[in-house]
């Protein structure tokens, strides 16, 4: 064995374990997910079941395809994923130029940002649900003392709600609103990155030859920041459209917030549908694949740039 030989057995063999953990926890429950879908299976099946046992079918897609459940979910998925992405981008680059210049408390302020993003999920929705809580919550507590509402809001419980005549989805805008409050310190902090790479003498040259902070903003630093923005709208998307556990924490799938990963979970754990969680499950991830392929080809346009 000559020496280029034994370099690429070593490059092998300190692979292999980080291969067979993503074999193991990755690649096996997809093939297995794939399975699913296509079986006539529930969870009582599991302890008798081999692969000669399994009746194979293609109702669990069809069905799923057909399900005004399916689309209901689809659509509130796609609407909860495009909300927060816009919401928490928008925020986070408002903030990141608010704060661009030093000033006094700035290392404070700053940290004090990323709580939101640091805190644990679980005390983060129970902080939230006690606050929204309709008998004892701080917010009702406030509206009907200071706002003058008549009775109290169930903010987590409430499909649609009137606002001067004009019917929103109440409890799918609140957990939009979390979402955005939890991620925004995310995008904050890549923006703030971006902007710290930007050459301050570009700037201070512009404004030298009388260029407005508008046109600064517009014309120099907005440029400069698109890239980074573009970046964070896909994976920002990607990230939201699988998100489960804050909506699950907050509601349960109630009010009008059933998203494709909690519709997922009610398949397999309330009606103990195997295969038709599988099936949800793969439709998902055939979408999810799709945004995928479209983020590896903007990375390679952005390196042929």
């Amino acid at each position: 064995m000559n020496r280029a030989q034994r370099e690429n057995l070593n490059g092998h063999l300190l692979t292999a374990p980080t291969l067979l953990v993503i074999l193991a926890i990755v690649i096996v429950p997809f093939l297995a997910v794939i399975v699913f879908a296509f079986a006539d299976l529930r969870l009582v099946d599991i302890p008798y079941m081999n692969l000669g046992s399994i009746e194979w079918t293609l109702d669990n897609i069809t069905g799923a395809m057909e399900s005004k459940a399916f689309w209901g979910a689809l659509g509130t998925t796609i609407a909860y994923a495009t909300l927060t992405t816009l919401g928490a981008i928008v925020c986070g680059l408002v903030v990141a130029l608010a704060i661009r210049r030093p000033f006094r408390g700035r290392g404070v302020v700053r940290a004090l940002l990323l709580v939101p993003y640091v805190l644990p999920v679980i005390a983060a929705a129970t902080i939230w649900r006690t606050m929204l809580n309709p008998q004892y919550g701080l917010i009702n507590a406030f509206g009907l003392e200071f706002l003058g509402w008549d009775r109290p809001i169930g903010f987590l419980n409430t499909s649609t709600y009137e606002v001067f005549g004009v019917s929103i989805p109440l409890t799918l805008l609140t957990v939009v609103a979390f979402e955005v409050w939890k991620t925004t310190p995310l995008t904050f902090l890549f923006i703030t990155a971006r902007l710290q790479s930007i050459p301050g003498d570009i700037e201070e040259a512009a404004a030298l030859d009388g260029a407005s902070s508008r046109k600064i903003l517009t014309q120099i630093v907005g440029p400069q920041l698109r890239a980074v923005v573009l970046l964070l709208i896909l994976l920002r998307f990607i990230w939201s459209f699988q998100s489960f556990n804050d909506i699950y924490l907050l509601t349960g799938g109630a009010g009008g917030t059933q998203v494709m990963a909690v519709k997922v979970y009610t398949e397999l754990i309330t009606r103990a549908d195997i295969g038709s969680a599988a099936s949800y499950g793969l439709l998902m991830s055939v979408i999810l694949g799709v945004l995928l392929v479209f983020y590896v080809l903007l990375s390679r346009r952005k390196e042929t740039l």
